[in-house]
């Protein structure tokens, strides 16, 4: 599809009741967003399953990295809106293109909230220009979703702190320049143990393993991480030593928002390329599918600018309902993939078209940034605390 393809079919695919929640600046984002996914992501889009280090870098190089950061990092102090519109723009031309943009962003937001002002201006800035790589380096063999059960550890050391063992699953995590890491300084507290640390890439100790062959997002890597006595010095703890549960927390809002962006991003492209792959001469049966599938897209885009606008606005960020925007809107993109290969039959099959690649794609968008299983656990336990609280 060439750049002025995809801007028509995206611009004709747009939805006044979804815009009607975005300010003149946040659709001044999502154009110029769209803009650069079209000319330089989209032809990127996952060469020969190629790290897709190009399209990042472009976005990089138009200012659109650092959207929620603070001018003084390199940012743009622009709403979580803005930024949610953005991945979702990124995803519908590639998802790996987000997976790389969000996961700089993940990176950033911990050092930028918790960090000191000295290690914000040591990383952040490098993170949004696209001159370093990032991660956030959670995950564990036997550590998933419960990060109390975290075994890396962090031993005083001098000033600072030696930290040991492994973490997997880690997204960029054989290409990161920085990482933030989570170790537990103590595991007889559970929780109250888990420490956020900033790990320079280039640190004595620390290797990495060769990425992982996965069914999706091939053009981003996925790799293990091996902490072998590595040396931090202690300005690199995020927050207090035994605070990182909090720093974990914070940083899972911005994360869940972009998985669920991804969701909808990903909808869309299966739609769109399922229009354009159907050309103008669509069966009836064909037409009812789309219908019922523009419907729940548009439920989706809504849900996730009001969700980001009461992040952006309330006191408190909205737990069960951040909770309930990443499960729908995640399902949503697994959803729409497989309806778009449905309605194509034996062409949904074949890469041509690009909606099998939907699929692969959205398959881990409901597993990263805590299982929608765990989605389904945080909303029950909202709503038991509100009627709790009547």
């Amino acid at each position: 599809m060439t750049p002025e393809a995809h801007l028509a079919l995206h611009r004709s695919l747009d939805e006044s009741a979804a815009d009607a929640l975005l300010t003149e600046r946040e659709l001044d984002v999502r154009r110029q967003v769209r803009e650069v996914v079209a000319h330089e992501v989209v032809p990127r889009a996952e060469h020969e399953h190629e790290f897709v280090h190009d399209g990042y870098q472009a976005l990089a190089r138009a200012g659109l990295a650092g959207l929620t950061f603070p001018e003084e990092l390199g940012g743009t102090a622009d709403s979580t809106v803005a930024y949610a519109v953005a991945i979702e723009e990124i995803t519908a031309g590639c998802a790996s293109t987000s997976l790389i943009y969000m996961t700089q962003a993940h990176t950033a937001t911990p050092i930028t909230a918790a960090g000191t002002n000295a290690l914000a201006r040591e990383y952040v800035p490098g993170l949004l220009s696209g001159e370093r790589y990032g991660s956030l380096a959670v995950t564990e063999p036997d550590a998933g979703s419960d990060a109390a059960a975290l075994r890396t550890t962090a031993t005083p050391h001098g000033d600072g702190f030696r930290l040991t063992g492994s973490k997997t699953f880690i997204t960029t995590g054989d290409k990161a320049d920085v990482l933030v890491c989570f170790a537990t300084a103590d595991r007889a507290l559970g929780r109250r143990g888990v420490t956020a640390f900033v790990v320079d890439g280039a640190s004595p100790g620390l290797s990495r393993g060769a990425p992982f062959a996965k069914l999706g997002m091939h053009g981003s890597t996925t790799a293990e991480v091996f902490l072998d006595g590595v040396e931090v010095p202690g300005d690199h703890v995020l927050g207090e030593v035994g605070g990182g549960w909090r720093v974990l927390l914070d940083s899972v809002v911005k994360s869940r928002i972009s998985a669920a962006a991804q969701g909808v991003g990903l909808a869309r492209a299966a739609y769109a390329r399922t229009l354009s792959a159907l050309g103008r001469h669509l069966s009836p049966e064909a037409a009812f599918a789309l219908a019922g599938l523009r419907g729940r897209i548009l439920q989706g885009r809504l849900l996730l600018h009001a969700v980001a606008r009461q992040v952006d606005v309330a006191a408190e960020p909205p737990t069960g309902q951040i909770a309930i925007m990443k499960q729908s809107c995640t399902d949503l993109g697994w959803y729409a993939a497989r309806e778009a290969v449905r309605i194509l039959g034996p062409y949904g099959d074949l890469v041509g078209p690009g909606v099998e690649r939907c699929l692969r794609d959205a398959a881990v968008t409901r597993i990263y940034d805590g299982t929608n299983e765990i989605q389904r656990m945080l909303i029950a336990r909202d709503t038991a605390r509100a009627r709790e609280e009547r």
